[in-house]
C-alpha cells in the first residue's frame, strides 16, 4: 500500500538552550552547512558584535559584515558585499531586523543562511518572510527560511527585557489569526492548512497560560520554540496566513501613521486584543488579556501611548495594508463612527 506524505520545509539544525552558541563554530564546520568554514557573518551593533567577539577562533574562517537598519536598501548593500567572494553560508547574529535583512540577501544570492537571534521579539527568527522598509514604507518579502537557528539563552536574557516580552505578544497574536482564517473560509471559501493551524496554535497555547517569566530559562526555551513553531507554520502555508490577521493588519497600520508607537510584537498583541473583542469571543479575549497582563505588555491605545481617536485612524486603516485578506475587519465592514464607538467602549472596559 502507498504511503501518502506530505514534504515539510523546515530547518536542518534548531539548538535552543543556554550556551548553544558554544558550539557555533562546530555546526558551521558541518559539511552540510559549510565544507571548511569559509562562511560571511552579517552582525548587528550591540549583542551580535559581542557575540563575534567571543566566538574569536571558531570564526577565524569567517568574513564579518556589520548590518545597519532593515531597509531594502541595508540588504542590498549587504548581497553587494558578499557578491565579490564565495562563500558557503551566511550567519545572521543579531535581533530581528539583522536577521530579516540577512534572509533576504542569503535568498538572492542562494545561500543558506544560520540565524542567531539575539532577542525574541516576534516570530521572524525561523519564518521565510522579511520584513523590510523601503520607500513606501514596509514591505513583507518572501525569503528562504535559515538552514539553521541557533538561541542562546544566556544571550537572550541579556538583551533588553522589552524585546523579549514583546515575541510573547507575537507569538499569542497567532489565535487570532487563525480566527480571522478560519472566518475567510467560513464565508469565501478560502482552504485552511491544517497543519499550519496546528503549527501556530501550538506556539500560542503553550505560553498563553504559563505562571513564570521571561527571567525563567524555562519560559525563554518556550518562547524560542513558539516562535521557531509559527515561522514552520508559514512555510507549511506558504504565506504568513497562520500568524497573521487583523491584528498585524492593526499593526501595519500603526507602523504607517504613528512610527516609533511600539515594537512589533507589542503590537501584535494589541491587535490580537482588539480583534478578539470585535469577535465577540470573551473567553480568548479574557485569556488574552491576563497573559499580556502578566507579562507587563500593552493591550489598548493608552498603553501604547496612542489617543483614541489614533487607535480609530489605525483600525481604519488596517483593513487597506493587506487588501488580499479576509479579517474580522474586512467582515464587520463597520463605519468610521461605528469604529470610533468600539474603541470608546473597548478603551472603557480594558484600559
Amino acid at each position: 500500500m502507498p504511503l501518502l506524505a506530505r514534504m515539510l520545509i523546515s530547518p536542518l539544525f534548531i539548538d535552543i538552550r543556554p550556551g548553544a552558541i558554544e558550539d557555533l563554530g562546530d555546526l558551521l564546520a558541518d559539511r552540510r552547512i559549510s565544507a571548511a568554514g569559509h562562511v560571511a557573518v552579517a552582525v548587528g551593533p550591540g549583542q551580535g558584535e559581542r557575540i563575534v567577539e567571543t566566538l574569536g577562533a571558531s570564526l577565524c574562517n569567517a568574513d564579518v559584515v556589520t548590518v545597519t537598519g532593515a531597509s531594502l536598501d541595508a540588504a542590498g548593500e549587504l548581497q553587494a558585499k558578499l557578491q565579490s567572494r564565495s562563500y558557503d553560508a551566511l550567519v545572521g547574529i543579531g535581533g530581528g531586523r539583522t536577521l530579516d535583512v540577512a534572509k533576504y540577501a542569503a535568498t538572492r544570492l542562494a545561500l543558506p543562511m544560520v540565524a542567531v537571534p539575539t532577542n525574541l521579539s516576534h516570530d521572524g527568527i525561523a519564518s521565510p518572510v522579511s520584513s523590510l522598509e523601503h520607500e513606501g514604507g514596509k514591505g513583507s518579502f518572501g525569503v528562504s527560511m535559515p538552514i539553521a537557528v541557533v538561541v542562546d539563552v544566556d544571550y537572550i536574557r541579556a538583551a533588553p527585557v522589552r524585546q523579549v516580552r514583546a515575541g510573547i505578544g507575537d507569538a499569542v497574536s497567532n489565535l487570532s489569526a487563525i480566527a480571522d482564517w478560519e472566518l475567510a473560509a467560513a464565508e469565501r471559501g478560502e482552504p485552511v492548512d491544517g497543519i499550519a493551524v496546528t503549527f501556530a496554535r501550538t506556539a500560542a497555547e503553550a505560553l498563553l497560560r504559563r505562571t513564570d517569566t521571561v527571567s525563567d530559562d524555562a519560559f525563554l526555551i518556550c518562547l524560542a520554540d513558539a516562535l521557531v513553531l509559527s515561522g514552520m507554520a508559514m512555510a507549511a502555508a506558504g504565506s504568513s496566513r497562520p500568524c497573521s490577521g487583523g491584528d498585524h493588519e492593526f499593526l501595519h497600520a500603526v507602523d504607517r501613521f504613528f512610527p516609533g508607537t511600539g515594537n512589533h510584537g507589542e503590537l501584535a498583541g494589541v491587535g490580537a486584543m482588539f480583534c478578539t473583542y470585535l469577535r465577540g469571543d470573551t473567553d480568548r479575549l479574557a485569556q488574552l488579556d491576563r497573559c499580556l497582563r502578566r507579562h507587563d505588555l500593552p493591550r489598548t491605545a493608552a498603553d501604547l501611548g496612542l489617543s483614541r481617536e489614533q487607535f480609530t485612524t489605525a483600525v481604519l486603516a488596517a483593513p487597506a495594508t493587506r487588501p488580499d485578506r479576509y479579517t474580522i475587519l474586512e467582515h464587520l465592514n463597520l463605519t468610521p463612527g461605528e469604529i470610533r464607538a468600539r474603541v470608546e467602549d473597548y478603551e472603557a472596559s480594558y484600559g
